[in-house]
């Protein structure tokens, strides 16, 4: 496995989600990584181990650092059970077999986990023990309130809910909203976190899946909130959220007040174009495209990252990365080829 040698500094990135002076160098950013990438990176049986495994965070965070990255994307799920489907080989995510209320009456059954204890902390603690000087978790909820709620009523559930009780589904999102913010004010304090993070994907090719009023009324106050615990430890927010949100994203930037945002497609709005469009009043985070790193050639591949480069850095507000994630038939070298050329362009 070869290494990207470059000290880890967080602070390269918080200039970047700042916009407050710009970085020595081009920083990186992703959402997630795949169990079976990071496997073939470090060569090892990650992809086999849980976070109860001994190696599991050394493992993970040797990843990013041997990446040449100055911080680690982390998440931990709420204590939210769904569902118990083990049985059932064919539910797969987002089924609606994992729903686990659909009214009134079910949710109030459901066994919430108490506010001061939403998730298991204990990984963000092992993990800041874990860092090197210089580099800092970017660390939130894995899930946000839109995925958590879609998930423990079903998408039909929840849209008929809408329709026939909306008093009810604004509670359920006051409720997973609650849970979340408890979890990220415990988490903003945490000396090994540099910056708040949620992933939440609110759209599609499109539109979002719930309407743009719909997600005034029940998402976005909880984003809001989000944000201020972030911004009350002086530490930025960054939101992930896939699908075509053109319809919003004066709510995600001048309401919600998100200082960066991650996922993006080209077919729907290429970084460049969003960087255009937004890249005074927010800051965009990778935006290469998965498919063309996955099937394209070393010099292909150079070329296209100059090519991002120059679209995105020229004010030092943007940081190199995919556009959704680093997926499990992503081939390992192909992405290295676009690290090693943005040290090689930036530093």
């Amino acid at each position: 496995m070869k290494n990207l040698r470059r000290k880890p500094d967080f602070n390269q990135f918080l200039k970047v989600l700042k916009r407050q002076g710009k970085p020595s160098y081009l920083p990186f950013y992703e959402h997630i990584a795949s169990p079976g990438f990071i496997a073939r990176r470090t060569e090892t049986k990650f992809d086999k181990m849980t976070v109860t495994d001994a190696d599991y965070w050394k493992i993970y965070v040797g990843f990013w650092l041997g990446l040449g990255f100055d911080c680690m994307p982390m998440e931990i799920p709420l204590n939210c059970p769904l569902a118990d489907t083990l049985q059932d080989s064919a539910v797969t995510h987002g089924s609606e077999a994992l729903a686990v209320f659909k009214n009134r009456a079910e949710f109030e059954k459901y066994e919430w986990p108490p506010l001061s204890s939403p998730l298991d902390f204990i990984h963000f603690e092992t993990v800041a023990e874990l860092l090197p000087d210089g580099m800092k978790i970017v660390g939130g909820v894995c899930g946000g309130p839109y995925e958590w709620i879609s998930q423990m009523m079903g998408v039909l559930g929840l849209s008929y809910a809408i329709m026939e009780d909306p008093e009810f589904v604004e509670h359920a999102f006051q409720k997973i909203g609650a849970l979340h913010n408890s979890a990220l004010q415990q988490i903003a304090t945490m000396e090994g976190i540099g910056a708040l993070r949620q992933g939440d994907d609110l759209g599609f090719k499109t539109s979002t899946f719930l309407s743009p009023d719909h997600l005034r009324k029940f998402v976005f106050p909880i984003y809001n909130e989000m944000a201020a615990i972030a911004h009350a430890q002086e530490k930025p927010f960054i939101l992930h959220s896939c699908g075509n949100l053109e319809t919003v994203y004066d709510d995600l930037i001048d309401d919600c007040k998100i200082d960066a945002k991650h996922s993006f497609e080209d077919i729907i709005l290429p970084v460049g174009e969003f960087k255009k469009q937004y890249g005074e009043r927010v800051t965009p985070l990778g935006g290469l495209d998965v498919d063309f790193i996955c099937s394209k050639s070393p010099p292909e591949l150079r070329t296209y990252t100059r090519q991002k480069i120059e679209a995105c850095f020229y004010d030092g507000f943007w940081a190199l990365g995919t556009g959704n994630s680093l997926t499990d038939y992503m081939p390992v070298e192909n992405y290295v080829t676009v690290l090693e050329e943005a040290i090689s362009v930036t530093g």
